[in-house]
């Protein structure tokens, strides 16, 4: 059975992270996505690193598969009619350049709208397409810092950390995605499409849920607390003693009996300092001041071992090369191998999606820079072989 997106088409004039993971998730789910790109240089994403694979950038390729590159100059008319053709048989567009520059462009949601109102029209920034921040530069660090994500993250009385990847701008994607399946449903109610306005900042707020809720409860602003949970305890990460981490999640009063007992803490069961979870969590210090050097007696795998046989949550705190050969990973297929035209065989991170109907049809490599665009010139838009020829030399595409 085809994908459950086979018969959508998505014209992506985004660039980096935020838009392309986005166009990539809905590829992923079987859309036909066409990746415009500037002549000669393409998505910036294509010149960053190292590392390079054979030349092609290990950061574009991992967001850019399952997708076709068109290369065309949006500063020439020519170049602008063409994007039109295409906006014309598409049913999705997304881009996330400044708010202000596809207006300049002549490729806004009013222009693109008037010749197909069914587009369902994908907008993603920094701050959004109004308000006093709009005209702002924003990148992941930035937000991840406004939002609050930052002010919540590290050890207390130390600096702010950010979290490890672009966190924000991938949420950003995965909020766009959702608001497009969404107004594809209503489409299909209405025959009109839509413009979606989804900004990073929004998407990084939304997601402070009960830590913003105990400020709106106590008006206390809270700590940073390193893995640390404010509410839970004990709810983070231990040291082991081959100097590796693992985090352990105790969540209720039984799974904290199940733990004592993996640790040979009987004991702790009947002291009522910790007998049920506040208490815990006011006698945080003193139970903690036990526990990191209980777990600096044992290895890591060997307090995992110990604590999964009395289903205790816990797991290990892989580094990167560790999380690929995890056996639940791999039998998940979370590492795919595809092979490129340039690059050879290359590994991707899998398709996080199941379903028990709809299959995943083979995949494709990230493209080379206009790799396709012979082919949705001739294909997609009739031209000849003499008329592209034409927009080569003229620099259209």
């Amino acid at each position: 059975m085809a994908m459950p997106l086979s018969n959508i088409r998505v014209l992506d004039l985004s660039r980096i992270l935020t838009g392309p993971f986005c166009s990539m998730v809905l590829a992923d789910l079987g859309a036909e996505v066409v990746k415009v790109e500037v002549p000669g240089t393409g998505d910036d994403t294509r010149s960053w690193g190292p590392p390079f694979v054979e030349g092609e950038s290990a950061y574009f390729l991992s967001v850019n598969r399952n997708k076709k590159s068109i290369t065309l100059n949006l500063k020439r008319e020519k170049g602008k009619q063409i994007l039109y053709e295409l906006a014309k048989k598409c049913d999705v567009l997304i881009e996330n350049f400044s708010p202000g520059v596809t207006e300049r462009l002549g490729v806004d949601y009013a222009t693109v709208h008037s010749f197909n109102p069914r587009i369902v029209y994908c907008s993603i920034s920094g701050f959004g397409q109004d308000g006093p921040y709009r005209d702002l530069p924003a990148y992941d660090i930035v937000i991840q810092g406004m939002s609050g994500l930052m002010g919540i993250t590290g050890e207390k009385d130390r600096p702010p950390v950010r979290i490890g990847v672009a966190i924000t701008d991938m949420g950003a994607g995965m909020y766009a995605c959702i608001a497009i399946l969404s107004s594809l449903i209503e489409r299909e109610k209405t025959g009109q499409g839509q413009w979606i306005d989804v900004s990073l900042l929004d998407g990084a707020v939304s997601w402070m849920t009960y830590m913003a809720a105990n400020y709106f409860a106590t008006h206390q602003v809270p700590d940073r607390m390193g893995s640390a949970h404010p509410t839970i305890v004990p709810y983070q990460c231990f040291e082991a003693r081959d100097r590796k981490y693992l985090t352990v999640a105790v969540g209720n009063d039984g799974i904290w009996r199940n733990f004592c007992k993996a640790t040979q803490l009987e004991v702790l069961i009947e002291d009522q300092r910790f007998a049920t979870n506040p208490k815990r969590v006011e006698n945080r210090h003193e139970l903690l001041s036990q526990l990191v050097k209980i777990f600096l007696t044992r290895d890591r795998d060997d307090w995992i071992y110990l604590l999964r046989r009395e289903r205790v949550p816990c797991g290990p705190v892989y580094t990167v090369d560790e999380i690929f050969q995890d056996p639940q990973i791999l039998h998940r297929n979370m590492r795919l191998e595809l092979k490129h035209l340039k690059a050879g065989k290359i590994d991707q991170i899998g398709v996080p999606m199941k379903f028990s109907v709809t299959k995943e049809t083979e995949m494709t490599a990230p493209p080379l820079l206009g790799q396709h665009t012979e082919e949705i010139l001739k294909e997609l838009l009739e031209y000849s072989p003499q008329e592209i020829k034409r927009l080569r030399e003229e620099n259209v595409i």
